[in-house]
């Protein structure tokens, strides 16, 4: 019992400690990005002020979020509604790509190889 507790108290430390450092790096490169770039969604052209900046985030270009270099090359403000968008897109694309459909919607398969009327003359002359 006392080694279960040791355990989920061990998990539970270091849940806290990953939450705390993402929450760490989340504030400073937000922090830079708010500084560097307008106030306005880089898809939707939407405005922000004091009193709605909370619904602006930022968007790393690369999926990366670690990846932060302060000149912002890889960051771009986006609404929160941009932003689902943006993620949401590139979940469509992962799963599309994994059941093979392309770009231009087709599914990418072998073509068709069946000539279900290849016999067709002869099935009306029996008639």
């Amino acid at each position: 019992m006392a080694n279960d507790h040791a355990k989920t108290a061990h998990t539970d430390r270091l849940i806290a400690d990953a939450i705390r450092n993402r929450l760490g790096r989340e504030a400073g490169y937000r922090e830079q990005a708010l500084k560097i770039y307008p106030w306005i969604c880089g898809r939707c052209a939407r405005e922000f002020t004091h009193q709605n900046l909370r619904e602006l985030t930022v968007h790393h270009r690369d999926h990366n979020h670690d990846n932060n270099p302060s000149d912002g090359s890889n960051w771009e403000l986006l609404c929160l509604y941009c932003h689902d968008n943006e993620h949401a897109r590139e979940l469509d694309a992962a799963a599309a790509r994994q059941v093979g459909i392309t770009s231009l919607g087709a599914t990418a398969r072998a073509p068709a190889t069946a000539q279900p009327f290849s016999n067709l003359k002869e099935l009306l002359k029996s008639r």
